[in-house]
């Protein structure tokens, strides 16, 4: 038993040692490493991250837009000098103007009425002369605190349409984020079971080939010893030939393959790797009405579509507002000051009140309005038609995915079986081969039928994965870990 454990011991560490040369000399990448690889570089996700921040930043300032501004105009220095006709006293006039002023403003929209109701005070300094007036110099202070309201009437709230229009767009934003995830999750899956299953090919195929020079071993051996034709030995050496030939062809698809992933991970294509995957099959149980219902409650394109709409009805907001009957009301009080003596400004104050209400009566457009609400319509009803036909194609991709993963377990063990039922034959056959009962040509056609059983083996376990992701992107549902894979953001959104 001692010796049995330092032997045990011995193989372990010869291993380790076997897998960090091997580790110093390529990359070892797992589905994980692949895809956290892969957002961090895609160009695509990268754009939608961009977008993503243009649209909040829109909607940040959108509503910084409805906090109160402040403005300070100042006009320091003005200067002017006319002359013009006095028709009242038939005599031609100079003036000579001197100004210096200010106006400060401060502004506040009115989100529920989209009003807009200001304080504005103008405070300036003047000089005047003129020569109907005998040339007397006016110099005095002047000061304008008033506050104004500006409020549409019978019209929508244009306001309150951009906020949400806005509003609209930043969840847009975040859906197309989250959906570009996934779809990255799908691609990177894909393309790194891709190279997997060219590692295995080529695997297969070494085996393949250390099998076929044992055969052409023992017919060479044959042969010189006279106990087989000459013709087995030619047979052999084109087996052999065919299993190098194989091997090499299947080396140059494993080199292109990996090129090629890591082309879309943004890795260095002169950088080597090698991918190591996870293939175990394990059953999944999987609940068709479980996932159909996940998929219609939270598939983001489903949200998409509404949003679509409501962008939809938004439009045929302002379509309606064309040529429309609509009014506003401006409205100004306040108390003007003027006086030589700054102290003295307000001395004997002036109100200034203000009012004003005006229309826009439309008579007549020759139909424009309706032919345009005509065309709006027809967009929403296209938007609702759009929504009901991604509702019922989400549950037909739920269902065929849920039908393929059932039948994929069927083919696995039916592949399992037959890799199994080759390999014994094989192994059979090598024997009768070794006693001279079977010919080389026989032998590889045995040889050539185990491994296509093992990539066909492998292949269906590989589907068996890629179907999994898939119904898992379908229903945002995760059946290997009975959870939801609904985005942390898109939570929030329902919350």
């Amino acid at each position: 038993m001692f010796y049995k454990r330092i032997i045990q011991r011995g193989l372990l560490i010869v291993a380790l040692c076997q897998f960090f040369l091997l580790a110093n000399a390529q990359q070892i990448l797992t589905l994980n490493n692949a895809l956290e690889t892969a957002n961090a570089n895609s160009p695509s996700i990268k754009a939608t991250l961009l977008n993503l921040e243009r649209s909040e930043q829109t909607l940040k300032a959108q509503n910084a837009a409805l906090k109160s501004s402040f403005s300070l105009n100042l006009t320091p220095f003005s200067y002017s000098k006319s002359r013009s006709f006095q028709d009242f006293q038939s005599v031609w006039n100079t003036s000579e103007s001197t100004q210096s002023f200010g106006t400060f403003t401060i502004s506040q929209p009115i989100l529920p009425t989209d009003g807009t109701i200001s304080l504005n005070n103008r405070f300036g300094w003047q000089n005047n002369k003129s020569e109907s007036a005998g040339n007397v110099q006016n110099k005095s202070f002047s000061n304008n605190l008033y506050l104004s309201l500006s409020q549409p009437l019978f019209t929508y709230n244009r306001t309150k349409l951009n906020l949400k229009s806005l509003q609209n767009d930043l969840e847009n934003a975040e859906l197309n984020y989250a959906m570009q995830k996934l779809n990255l999750e799908k691609q990177v899956t894909q393309m790194f079971y891709n190279v997997y299953f060219a590692q295995m090919q080529l695997s297969i195929s070494k085996a393949e080939l250390e099998n076929t020079q044992k055969t052409y071993e023992l017919t060479q051996n044959k042969v010189d010893a006279g106990l087989a034709a000459k013709e087995e030995l030619y047979q052999a050496e084109v087996n052999l030939a065919t299993a190098k030939s194989t091997v090499q062809n299947n080396q140059v698809s494993l080199d292109n393959t990996k090129d090629q992933f890591k082309q879309y991970l943004g890795m260095d294509i002169n950088e080597e790797i090698t991918v190591m995957a996870d293939v175990n099959f394990a059953p999944v149980t999987v609940d068709m009405a479980k996932a159909i219902e996940y998929g219609q409650k939270s598939r983001m394109e489903l949200r998409q579509r509404q949003i679509s709409i409501e962008s939809a009805q938004f439009t045929m907001i302002q379509t309606r507002a064309l040529n429309e009957f609509k009014g506003s009301l401006d409205l100004s009080v306040g108390i003007i000051g003027t006086n030589g003596l700054l102290t003295d400004i307000y001395k004997t104050p002036t109100s200034n009140p203000k009012v004003s209400v005006s229309f826009n009566i439309p008579l007549y457009d020759w139909g424009e309005k309706k032919a345009r609400i005509a065309a709006q319509q027809a967009s929403i009803e296209t938007a609702k038609l759009n929504l009901s036909n991604q509702e019922i194609q989400i549950t037909l991709d739920i269902r065929q995915s849920c039908r393929s993963l059932q039948n994929l377990v069927n083919q696995i063990d039916i592949a399992k079986q037959n890799e199994e039922n080759s390999q014994r034959t094989y192994e059979i056959n090598q024997e009768k081969y070794k006693n001279g009962d079977l010919t080389s040509m026989d032998m590889n056609l045995y040889q050539t039928q185990l491994s296509s059983k093992k990539m066909t083996y492998a292949q269906s376990l590989i589907d068996y994965k890629i179907e999994l992701l898939n119904l898992k992107i379908q229903s945002l549902y995760d059946f290997e870990k009975n959870e939801s894979v609904i985005p942390e953001k898109i939570i929030n959104l329902k919350k």
